[in-house]
């Protein structure tokens, strides 16, 4: 557990140092950054917007707690590296300037798959249980306890 545990940090320090690092110049709008979108056919309107998402996407695995929010912040990280390497590919650049979307998603696919595997030894039996009581609440209209909500742990 202890190995996962150094794994899974490492990997999500290093996918936060990237994500937070290429979302600054989208922010800023920094000339590169919009060299690169408008290259891509993009229009520059959307490097703001890519910018907080992924901000706010690398504050969700950071955050403790919030599995369900973690959950679509991995999505939310995954599909911006897809979308990225699919245009990058359509665009007919080098493999020079795709190798980042690359190493982006190794480092997501490798954090979430570390943050799965934790949070399966943190207690196996009770993430079994969250995914069957909450479906079972919802499809019986009953409230689901703080010790059985998925945002109670982890």
């Amino acid at each position: 557990m202890k190995t996962i545990a150094v794994f899974y940090w490492i990997f999500v320090g290093l996918t936060a140092a990237l994500m937070l690092m290429a979302s600054i110049p989208d922010v800023l709008q920094v000339p590169g950054a919009v060299a690169v979108i408008t290259h891509l056919g993009y229009p520059t309107y959307l490097l703001p917007f890519i910018g907080i998402a992924k901000i706010l996407g690398v504050i969700a695995i950071l955050a403790p707690g919030f599995i369900r929010l973690k959950e679509w912040a991995y999505a939310g990280l995954a599909f911006d590296l897809i979308g990225a390497l699919y245009s990058h590919l359509s665009s007919g650049d080098p493999p020079s300037v795709w190798a980042f979307a690359v190493t982006g998603m190794v480092l997501v696919g490798g954090s979430y798959l570390f943050f799965r595997t934790r949070l399966s030894y943190a207690n196996p039996s009770k993430l079994s249980t969250l995914r069957t009581s909450n479906l079972n609440s919802i499809v019986n209209g009953n409230n689901v306890s703080a010790d059985q909500h998925e945002f109670s742990r982890f």
